[in-house]
């Protein structure tokens, strides 16, 4: 128990990385943010807050992608010494941390290294040593290995999917620190995994059964005895063998703490053939078709298989190579043709070369480029776009260069950087109206929330890339064995909490 303000450091490393795509997360792909800047980043935190006056923070390092392939060792191992030395250094010349905020995703893969996110807690642990709490925050979409959650004297993760709670969650955990940093210490932990692996777009918090079964988190959570309740989905689009669902419940209270978290993962298991597509999903010809003969404008279709926010490259061309041979779409509007938008395709070659067009010869200048495909082509190549410029712009903050090419009556958003189109403001921004729109393609998987609220009706596309939604044809082969739905099983699992 301290009796002055504590002092709090804040570090992590956060992505989510997809072993069946090609991208690589080298130095390019993250934000780093250090001392000041990164307590900053908190909301929570911010001046006057009352969480901001309880303890003095520390910024250390935190490193943050947008999903994307495994992370070269030499990145990973960069933040984690520079985070380690750092805190080695603050701890000689100001003495020990009351408490750590370790933010991290859970689904980081590192070329060479499985369970990074529980190597990198177990460096801090090593360089903070035993007295420091740590507090760590995820992603539910993050896997919970014996070891990560040993190393974490607390560790809890989103309850919403889409993750409408990410900074509540973040904001939780630095609660729970705080309160047990002022009494009771490290609470005891009750864990274990669960033997089944589902993509997020079927276990989304929206429908049921997820909805329940996370109510029911929360309902733990609140039980006297209970510090935090905490249920993992996984990642799916990694192959490792921690790879798989996870429980969590942290109190003081052996007896309930087991209890609850045993029986949150038989409820997780009981549902296992339960759980379904956020939306309905089908193949490209049938969501295409079905788009096309509903009157729901604007219509939204989300070509998941190459979702850079769940970690595909995000330039994969199969969906958009149909997209520009369609011919509802291969003439213009009024020429008795449809529109559609199509979000997005990065190729920085051919976004510098329409951007230079457009310089050269002024706007609706005509352009013909090959694009995309230059880091994941194995679905399909490079596509041809022979259309005309409708807008470009330079200095997007993720994406660099934005330029819209109309090729007929489809508006193809080519850009510099891979970045995801989550907002409204996205599309208006680059001169573009969705709402006016009959089809949009967005590469996501499940509507974050403008879009849902946006969309009159929406259908989830299978279409292939290192997002697969189709998992069982990814290759999965290192998997820990038997998992749902991957393996048969011969017998119920036997679902027991250890305590940690």
């Amino acid at each position: 128990m301290t009796t002055t303000r504590p002092r709090v450091a804040i570090a992590g490393m956060s992505i989510e990385s997809s072993t069946f795509s090609p991208h690589r997360s080298g130095w390019g792909a993250f934000t780093l943010r250090r001392g000041a800047e990164l307590v900053a980043h908190y909301p929570f935190l911010a001046d006057g807050a009352p969480l901001r006056d309880a303890a003095d923070w520390t910024g250390v390092l935190h490193a943050r992608s947008l999903p994307g392939g495994a992370v070269p060792a030499d990145v990973y191992e960069s933040v984690r010494d520079e985070i380690v030395a750092t805190l080695r250094a603050q701890q000689d010349e100001h003495g020990p941390y009351d408490g750590l905020l370790l933010d991290i995703h859970g689904a980081m893969t590192v070329v060479g290294r499985d369970d990074a996110e529980a190597d990198l807690a177990a460096a801090v642990r090593a360089a903070v040593g035993p007295g420091t709490l740590i507090s760590t925050t995820m992603d539910l979409h993050g896997n919970v290995p014996r070891e990560l959650a040993q190393v974490s004297d607390l560790i809890t993760c989103y309850r919403m999917a889409p993750h409408e709670d990410a900074w509540e969650t973040r904001e939780r955990a630095a609660a729970n620190l705080l309160a047990r940093l002022e009494s009771g210490g490290a609470p005891k932990k009750a864990w274990l995994q669960v033997p089944v692996l589902l993509p997020g777009e079927k276990t989304s918090t929206r429908i049921e059964p997820a909805a329940s079964i996370y109510a029911d988190v929360a309902r733990a959570a609140d039980l006297p005895g209970v510090v935090d309740a905490a249920l993992w989905v996984g990642y799916a689009w990694a192959d490792e063998p921690s790879c798989r669902a996870a429980v969590v419940v942290t109190g003081d209270d052996e007896e309930v703490i087991v209890r609850e978290a045993e029986q949150l993962a038989r409820r997780y298991w009981d549902a296992r053939d339960d759980f379904a597509f956020v939306a309905p999903a089908a193949p490209y010809e049938e969501c295409v078709a079905t788009a096309l003969a509903s009157e729901a404008r604007p219509y939204f279709l989300s070509d998941s298989g190459d979702n850079p926010t769940a970690g595909g490259a995000g330039d994969v061309t199969w969906t958009l190579a149909r997209l520009l041979a369609e011919p509802a779409f291969a003439r213009p509007v009024e020429e008795g043709g449809r529109t559609a938008i199509y979000a997005s395709l990065p190729d920085a070659e051919a976004a510098r070369a329409v951007a230079a067009a457009w310089a050269a010869h002024g706007p609706r200048t005509s352009v013909d480029v090959e694009a995309g495909a230059r880091v994941d082509d194995g679905p399909h190549g490079p596509v041809r776009l022979r259309g005309v410029v409708e807008h470009v712009s330079e200095g997007d903050p993720d994406a660099g260069i934005v330029a819209v090419v109309r090729v007929g009556g489809l508006r193809v958003i080519l850009t510099e950087r891979r970045k995801p189109y989550h907002l409204e403001r996205d599309f208006t921004a680059i001169g573009l109206d969705p709402r006016s729109t009959d089809v949009v393609v967005v590469k996501i998987g499940y509507l974050e929330p403008e879009l849902y609220d946006m969309a009159a009706d929406w259908m989830l596309m299978l279409t292939p890339g290192g997002v697969d939604q189709d998992l069982l044809r990814l290759g999965h082969h290192r998997l820990t064995v038997p998992t749902h739905p991957f393996h048969a099983f011969d017998t119920e699992p036997k679902l027991r909490a250890e305590l940690l």
